[in-house]
């Protein structure tokens, strides 16, 4: 499998410079319709790790903008899944095929 030269954005990123501009909100009034804290909320915005998108905030998010957990989970998994590609060799491992029946 070749491996993408593009990073995937981070649900953070995405939901800082435009999801929350387009809803015109800001970070004290998502959190409070999130049920989270600002801090939380300010820590996946700033993409520190390991602040990340959970299944938790993914459902949270999803239900506020309308557009369901599993895009904010697989934006993170991406992310996370591309940096890993990236950081990790894995020349040294075989790929094993299966035999035939």
């Amino acid at each position: 499998m070749t491996r993408s030269a593009f990073e995937p954005v981070h649900p953070g990123r995405l939901l800082r410079d435009d999801v929350l501009p387009a809803l015109g909100l800001n970070v004290t009034k998502t959190a409070e319709l999130l049920g989270v804290s600002r801090q939380t909320l300010h820590k996946i915005m700033r993409e520190d790790d390991p602040a990340a998108v959970t299944p938790d905030m993914a459902a949270r998010l999803g239900k506020l903008c309308g557009n369901g957990a599993r895009l904010w989970m697989n934006m993170q998994v991406n992310y996370w899944l591309w940096h890993a590609e990236q950081e990790i060799d894995t020349s040294g491992i075989p790929t094993l095929e299966t035999k035939a029946a």
